[in-house]
């Protein structure tokens, strides 16, 4: 498969939103395994199933924990689905507008030809931003496509970012990934980034957050 990586044109829109939301929303199920093994939660768990069985009956002992076990799924759910959902309304609505109308910024594809017929395999942004005299670049929509990992197309997307950024003059490269991407996470560190801070807020609902145990990683490349 040759991949082509390329600036995002305008009738990319459907697939980029595709492969966006699939993108996203497959961390769902880790982030849900992570909560619901933690210890706290494994004890939450079993408290419930022996409450329920306590208070009369066998289906008692399995609705309570059932009932949590659920509430837990819908709170991962819906911090990447939100996420998601807000995206796709505001930045991601005008791609030309907010990433491709300034000098600073810019969206790429990688595309590949796949049956005969052109397929966007992933994807990557970065907007220009100054902090005082410091002038960098944040990394946004990396997403890359389950038939291309482990080929190099994070790498070759990330790199990407990182020399786009060293021609603008740019004294680093810093970007925001979930604490369940952990793949994400090993190939910005294997490129040099480092992790500079973990946050909590976000525009996801905080409850959500915090109960899917989700942290939001902050990483830093200096260029």
């Amino acid at each position: 498969m040759q991949l082509v990586i390329r600036r995002y044109r305008p009738s990319d829109k459907d697939a980029v939103h595709t492969l966006f939301s699939t993108g996203i929303q497959e961390h769902i199920p880790t982030c849900f395994h992570n909560a619901i093994t933690s210890p706290l939660y494994l004890a939450i768990t079993l408290a419930l199933c022996i409450a329920g069985y306590l208070l009369g009956s066998v289906l008692g002992a399995v609705v309570l924990p059932g009932v949590w076990v659920s509430f837990v799924y819908s709170c991962s759910y819906l911090v990447y689905y939100s996420y998601v959902r807000e995206k796709l309304q505001t930045d991601m609505q005008d791609i030309p507008g907010n990433y491709l109308s300034r000098p600073d910024d810019c969206y790429w594809v990688a595309e590949a030809e796949i049956d005969g017929r052109a397929q966007i395999m992933g994807m990557v942004a970065v907007i220009g931003k100054q902090s005082g005299e410091k002038r960098y670049g944040e990394l946004f929509r990396m997403i890359v496509s389950p038939l291309c990992r482990r080929t190099g197309l994070g790498v070759r997307l990330t790199q990407t970012v990182i020399d786009f950024c060293k021609e603008r003059g740019f004294s680093e490269v810093v970007l925001e990934t979930s604490s369940t991407q952990t793949a994400a996470m090993a190939l910005y560190t294997k490129l040099g980034f480092r992790q500079v801070s973990s946050l909590v807020g976000t525009r996801v609902p905080f409850l959500f957050i915090k109960l899917a145990k989700v942290s939001i990683l902050r990483m830093k490349k200096e260029l």
